[in-house]
């Protein structure tokens, strides 16, 4: 066994929220270690050259949650982090040649709505300006740790005099801020709680505009449109300024990674020691408190903290022995709900995709955002129908991404790129494996496109599928489930990961929780990382 000098912490993990923990440790002047699985740095958000000139943000592909915040306090910018943003910033063609435009632009939202239903031109403003007033109210719960209401049993932890009194002011200040909502409360509630396809219904009666915000309600989750608990994500498409302003997403510029080497390189100017291609295979514990990691490689490294930025399963159960926890935690922990029904495959285009209802060569408006193949309400129903019953959509949900519309630099001139986002596909198959029909299921994800782009197909050079077991063996994410952990009402707030441990600590003292397995969850928002450096630095 080899033994390295000892850290103030180690950090488990290095995509962005990792990175972030690590750099503010650093700033408050700790000796900080991060560990890496794979030979890049970024986690799910990442950009690997997959093929030569190709630089691919093989999972995630957007930005905006991110937190303001870090990019001033951390000086990303200096480090070259630079965030395009998408004007217009969804599009979703009809089968009868018909499209729908929209973007932070309200007049061209008015123009293209009022093609469809000149009352729901009038009813989108007043949709966008509820959700962002719920938002501002929400989006200062984003950046601190969570208050913990619940009365917990004494044997769980000992909580101090000060915390109780910290989560009492931030009770009270969630309180104050709900409060402000008057009327609207009532209409809140069912947002956070609710499903997405009866609060559509009530505001508009233009199926394509429906299902075009409807398709945000579900990304990522395996959940139904009619499902309760879809409609919180409807919130995302309004929180967030990483994209200039609110609500508007961007793209990184030199793909999704260029996230991770800005925060890499502020950590290198911090101190923080970044080592790659370095699994950890045991968290190392002394008498009821951590004592560092032990790699697959039998390399020790000694530190009194550690900060994981991987899920709770890898963490918990895979990372710790079933003897360094209490049973009442590791039985809370098994039952995390990690269902998953998402694929992504990654394109290489000589041309970029022409609509029927916009058939114009070159790149248009239409492929500077999210272009969306989910055209009715009871389309995305369907989708979700075959999946539950542990099948692929037979007509699957596509979210689509061409960031080379407004980024030059991530493939060779003339050349696109197009990111594929693709619901349902359950990572728990009734028939079969995904190893077996993984490209069977891309084709036919292909040929759903065509149908709207018929280009498309004779247009691919090159193309990578990843499978939901795909994403879970690349990226270390437990059922494929991009949110380290799935984001229903009972697994969100103070119930992440689970009831009475939301505030990034665990039983084991000096081992906290730094990534979307905690609060505020999954998105590249960083304020996971940024929150439990907070709350460890309180401790220490």
């Amino acid at each position: 066994m080899t033994r390295t000098s000892k850290y103030d912490a180690i950090v488990i993990g290095g995509g962005h929220n990792g990175l972030v923990c690590a750099a503010y440790l650093a700033r408050a002047g700790r000796k900080v270690c991060v560990l890496e699985r794979r030979h890049v740095l970024g986690g799910c958000a990442t950009t690997e050259e997959l093929w030569p000139g190709y630089k691919v943000s093989t999972a995630a592909y957007v930005i905006s949650l991110f937190l303001p915040q870090i990019i001033r306090e951390l000086k990303l910018k200096d480090y070259g982090l630079t965030i395009l943003p998408r004007n217009p910033s969804s599009f979703t063609p009809l089968p009868d040649g018909r499209s729908l435009l929209l973007g932070p632009d309200a007049g061209l939202c008015r123009r293209e709505i009022s093609k469809f239903s000149a009352a729901d031109a009038e009813a989108y403003p007043r949709y966008n300006a509820f959700l962002e007033r719920v938002a501002q109210v929400l989006e200062p719960v984003l950046s601190q740790a969570v208050p913990d209401p619940l009365p917990l049993p004494e044997k769980w932890r000992d909580i101090g005099f000060g915390k109780r009194l910290r989560d009492l002011k931030k009770l009270w200040g969630l309180r104050s801020a709900l409060a402000e909502l008057g009327d609207d409360l009532p209409a809140t509630v069912e947002l956070l709680t609710a499903a997405a396809r009866p609060i559509l219904d009530r505001w508009f009666e233009t199926d394509v505009l429906k299902a075009t915000l409807a398709t945000d309600a579900i990304i990522g989750a395996f959940l139904a449109i009619s499902s309760p608990g879809s409609a919180y994500v409807l919130l995302h498409h309004v929180m967030g300024e990483a994209g200039g302003a609110r609500g508007v997403w961007g793209y990184v510029q030199g793909g999704m990674g260029g996230l991770a080497a800005s925060l890499a390189g502020a950590c290198r100017d911090l101190g923080v020691e970044i080592r790659r291609e370095s699994p950890v295979e045991h968290i190392l514990t002394h008498r009821g408190r951590v004592a560092g990691v032990r790699l697959e490689d039998g390399t020790q490294i000694d530190a009194d903290i550690v900060a994981s930025s991987v899920d709770a399963h890898l963490t918990f159960e895979k990372f710790l022995g079933p003897e360094e926890l209490p049973d009442f935690f590791r039985d809370a922990v098994s039952k995390i709900d990690y269902s998953s029904a998402s694929a992504k495959i990654n394109l290489a285009l000589a041309e970029p995709p022409r609509f029927k209802c916009i058939p114009e060569s070159g790149i248009g408006p239409h492929h500077h955002g999210t272009m969306h193949i989910g055209p009715t309400l009871d389309y995305l129903e369907r989708a979700y129908d075959d999946a539950k019953y542990g099948r692929p959509s037979d007509r699957p949900i596509l979210e689509m991404t061409m960031a080379t519309s407004v980024d030059r630099t991530i493939a060779p001139p003339g050349k696109h790129l197009l990111s594929i986002f693709v619901q349902y596909a359950p990572y728990k198959l009734r028939e079969s494996s995904w190893d077996d029909i993984k490209e069977k299921f891309a084709d036919r994800c292909i040929e759903t496109l065509a149908e709207y782009a018929p280009n498309v197909p004779g247009a691919i050079e090159h193309r990578q599928v990843l499978s939901p077991l795909d994403l879970e063996r690349t990226f270390g994410i437990t059922g494929g489930n991009i949110m380290q952990g799935a984001m229903s009402p009972h697994q969100l707030f103070c119930f992440r990961p689970v009831a009475g441990w939301a505030d990034h600590r665990t039983p084991l003292q000096g081992l906290y929780l730094c990534g979307a397995a905690s609060h505020p969850g999954g998105g590249v928002l960083g304020a996971c990382g940024k929150n439990a450096a907070e709350e460890i630095l309180r401790d220490s």
